[in-house]
């Protein structure tokens, strides 16, 4: 470092709280770098004044559209000239993380060397898009940060009005509730939509996410275009041996308070071993010799609850496969959405079930770009153009499981309802 560190008391005030502060790092960067120095110059600046500073403009790498988030200072002298010249370009490049999130070590202290060389030294791993974020470098660094970070195997991620970087879960891997092959799933609809990935032409962001379970470890429901969760439709697995030993631990008391009394849809019942009754659709399983658990099957909506408090006990069932729902988002222009079920139920075993999957999203991704406005997601034009149209225009039949919300009014027209209800049927004998 040449520079000499400016003062930054109101950045200092954020390393007195508890928790670990960005600005220590960031100091820390400093020492090396006087990149970083005028970094923390402007920081504090902007915080005096109540003001950012950044603007953007147009930075790229050789063959892509997108990828790299480009900043330009706006924080200028009286001769127009940038106060703190060492920082006056902060780009960043967003760079896609492997399906399921899996790194090793030397992997990611290569990635800190390329960032320690070429940048700024500031890494993040955004918690949502799941892209690996190199912030701070100058234009002329870009590219190449870039060639280094793909010699290693990775690729820019999705930025502007694009298909935008997908997540899977660590799933299959290493859950024992994953309902099907998520990285297999990522990587299928990645590798065909890495074009829309680096060369924008949407109307405005599209991300696909994917969950291995019902517990949606990936936030898909919430934050994605297209979210495919994991599921099943048979009944819910047990097993006696480690149920008894669950309730030998925890006792009647956390049995009825913490899985019983937290079923949603009170699926589940406590019941004395000779009351139990026998049915396709129930899943029994013994906790004591007195006492066991009666789930009504036909009540379940995967909440995970159950599975999640008494895991090995309870288990997903044995038909797995995936729930596919579109048009969640987080706030934009009339809030947050969560997505709409659109496919109740698919398998995602095969080749086939997976190009199936691909189809499903070209189609979605296809009426996107012809039917939204400028600057709206995929559920606000649902939102605007109403389900039964989009569910039309797609080919999708319409399912009594598709589920936007809870209904809230409990007055609902009958009209033509038995014959709704044949040709749903009808289109369930076909499939």
């Amino acid at each position: 470092m040449t520079k000499q560190m400016y003062p930054t008391p109101m950045l200092d005030q954020l390393e007195s709280g508890p928790w670990p502060s960005f600005v220590t790092g960031l100091k820390r960067l400093a020492k090396d770098k006087d990149y970083v120095v005028d970094l923390l110059g402007q920081l504090e600046h902007s915080y005096k004044t109540r003001k950012g500073y950044w603007k953007g403009g147009t930075v790229g790498v050789f063959g892509y559209g997108g990828g790299v988030i480009p900043r330009f200072t706006e924080a200028k002298d009286a001769d127009n000239k940038p106060m703190f010249p060492a920082a006056a370009e902060f780009h960043t490049l967003r760079v896609m993380p492997p399906a399921g999130m899996h790194y090793n070590t030397d992997v990611l202290r290569k990635m800190a060397d390329i960032w320690e060389k070429h940048g700024s030294g500031l890494i993040a791993f955004h918690g949502q898009s799941g892209d690996i974020m190199f912030q701070g470098a100058t234009s002329e660094n870009v590219q190449p940060a870039f060639d280094a970070i793909n010699e290693l195997g990775f690729d820019l991620g999705g930025a502007g009005p694009a298909v935008r970087t997908s997540m899977s879960c660590v799933g299959a891997a290493r859950c024992e509730q994953s309902c099907y092959d998520e990285g297999r799933a990522h990587r299928a609809v990645i590798n065909t939509f890495l074009d829309d990935i680096h060369r924008p032409s949407l109307p405005y962001k599209f991300k696909f996410k994917f969950s291995g379970c019902p517990n949606d470890c990936m936030n898909s429901i919430q934050r994605a275009d297209m979210a495919v969760i994991g599921t099943w439709r048979d009944n819910i697995r047990t097993d006696e041996t480690l149920a008894r030993k669950w309730f030998a631990k925890h006792g009647m008391n956390e049995l009825v308070n913490d899985v019983v009394a937290r079923c949603p849809t009170k699926a589940i019942r406590l019941k004395e071993v000779q009351a139990l009754k026998a049915s396709p659709t129930v899943s029994t399983v013994a906790v004591s010799a007195t006492h066991a658990l009666e789930i009504e099957n036909r009540d379940c909506v995967r909440c995970m609850h159950c599975i999640n408090v008494m895991t090995g006990a309870l288990a997903p069932g044995k038909d797995k496969g995936a729930t596919v729902l579109v048009g969640g988002k987080r706030t934009l222009k009339i809030g947050d959405l969560m997505g709409t079920v659109v496919v109740p139920f698919m398998k995602l075993e095969t080749e086939e079930d997976r190009e199936k999957l691909v189809e499903l999203g070209q189609k979605i991704i296809d009426f996107f770009a012809e039917n939204a406005l400028e600057h709206e997601r995929t559920g606000e034009m649902i939102e605007r153009i109403g389900i039964v149209n989009f569910l039309e225009a797609l080919e999708i039949p319409i399912d009594a499981n598709m589920v936007s919300a809870p209904r809230t009014n409990p007055y609902v027209r009958m009209d033509g309802w038995d014959e709704e209800v044949a040709k749903m049927k009808a289109a369930k004998q076909v499939a």
